[in-house]
């Protein structure tokens, strides 16, 4: 077996100003906290998702790092490619990237991932072994982890998860937006397309279920294997029973394919749902504009430009000046935001102990955040989403409009108003 193990410190001061750069060289000085990141390197989450965390650790050290005991001790990320979304590499294998960071590399807590439902899932066992906090922040979108969690609280209590999971996103966030297409538009026909993995077939269930409930029609229904090339006989079969609405959910970089089969057959149905390739600022040029009118939801709000909070005007500007571009999808500002809720709960814990700082998350209450207000369910240690941030986390859906993505919902962060290709009659 391959072995692709990476490693990044980040412990670093800010030269400019003298006062930062004493408070950097005293957080070196101490002992550092150890930050164990599993990422799948060879895809967009992964990479985004150890930009967020390092862009939060370099901003918290500049400042002095984590106040343990009345100590400044930095953070220190460990990186480790767990490889877990690549095709045909087993969970064992993102198991054993799990436990060599926790043994090998020291750390303290674990965050970000591994990325795939059914490779984390199976790492719960190892932070219950070892008593390692994880908070995980990018992918495992299926309900079943936080519901582990609440069925044997005293042996999963070391999971949080600080982005949603594809249950909360339908249904808090998809009846509005359906309602809208069917008041505004006529629209009551459906076509379901699928990524053959957990939460995606998980999404195609929920919505599958529950769309009759809401006086639509489900048309059809396609799973597709990751890296299927060819999405066309789907697409033809959706235009064929003259679907309206397009239920899309995939991680597969594949999915320029699809938008491109979906632009060229003209397919009278708009395309909504989740498709992480799709997020990304460059995926405009990548398919010649043809994710025109695709709707995306990006899971939390800051993943793409928005003025929700201040502080996700001042993330989204420290993105661009650290990373050179926008954020690009999902995993940015969760990634970010659990360097910050880490730092707060250590610090109200005033320790490292596991015990103290499942209770001191259990109590996080942080308003404001880059994508609001930031709590955890008591028993799933599922983040709190609500479509005010004043209340909780907010979701994001945006719709790609003329090369631009523009944040259509929820309300409180929408920069623009849904648009219809020309060809799908009302």
């Amino acid at each position: 077996m391959k072995k692709r193990i990476f490693a990044l410190t980040v412990v670093l001061g800010l030269v400019a100003a003298g006062t930062f750069f004493g408070y950097a060289n005293r957080a070196a000085a101490a002992d550092p906290i150890v930050l164990g990141v599993p990422s799948a390197r060879a895809f967009a989450e992964g990479e985004t998702m150890e930009k967020g965390t390092i862009l939060a650790v370099e901003e918290i050290n500049a400042k002095g790092g984590v106040n343990v005991g009345g100590k400044k001790r930095p953070f220190k990320v460990e990186i480790s490619d767990c490889r877990d979304l690549e095709a045909g590499v087993p969970v064992a294998e993102a198991l054993l990237v799990v436990e060599r960071l926790i043994l090998d590399k020291k750390a303290n807590f674990i965050v970000g991932g591994p990325t795939r439902t059914e490779a984390y899932n199976a790492a719960m066992d190892l932070f219950s072994k070892y008593k390692t906090i994880s908070l995980v922040n990018t992918g495992v979108y299926s309900p079943a982890t936080g519901k582990r969690i609440a069925e044997n609280y005293e042996k999963y209590k070391y999971t949080f998860r600080l982005t949603g999971h594809v249950g909360i996103e339908i249904a808090m966030d998809l009846p509005a937006l359906l309602k809208g297409l069917k008041e505004d538009y006529g629209f009551d026909r459906a076509y379901i397309m699928v990524q053959d993995v957990a939460h995606a077939r998980k999404s195609g269930d929920i919505v599958g279920k529950l769309l009759p409930k809401w006086g639509w029609q489900v048309l059809g229904k396609k799973i597709y294997p990751t890296g299927t090339t060819d999405y066309s006989l789907g697409l033809l079969d959706a235009k064929r029973q003259k679907a309206q609405f397009l239920w899309v959910w995939m991680d597969m970089p594949e999915v320029g394919i699809l938008m491109r089969q979906w632009a060229d057959l003209k397919v009278p149905a708009l395309p909504m749902g989740y498709a992480r390739p799709a997020q990304d600022p460059d995926f405009w040029k990548m398919t010649e504009g043809s994710c025109a009118y695709l709707v995306l939801a990006v899971l939390n709000a800051g993943n793409v430009p928005t003025k929700v909070t201040p502080w996700a005007e001042r993330f989204n500007k420290a993105w661009v000046k650290r990373w050179k571009k926008e954020p690009s999808g999902y995993s940015c500002s969760a990634p970010y935001m659990t360097v910050y809720v880490l730092k707060d709960a250590i610090e109200r814990a005033n320790s490292l102990n596991s015990e103290a700082v499942i209770a001191a998350l259990e109590k996080t209450d942080i308003k404001g955040g880059v994508y609001g207000r930031i709590r955890f369910n008591p028993k799933s240690h599922d983040i709190i989403r609500k479509q005010d941030p004043e209340e909780g986390a907010l979701g994001a859906w945006f719709q790609w409009q003329s090369g631009k993505r523009v944040a259509i919902f929820p309300t409180a962060l929408a920069t623009g108003r849904l648009q219809m290709p020309p060809w799908l009659k009302r």
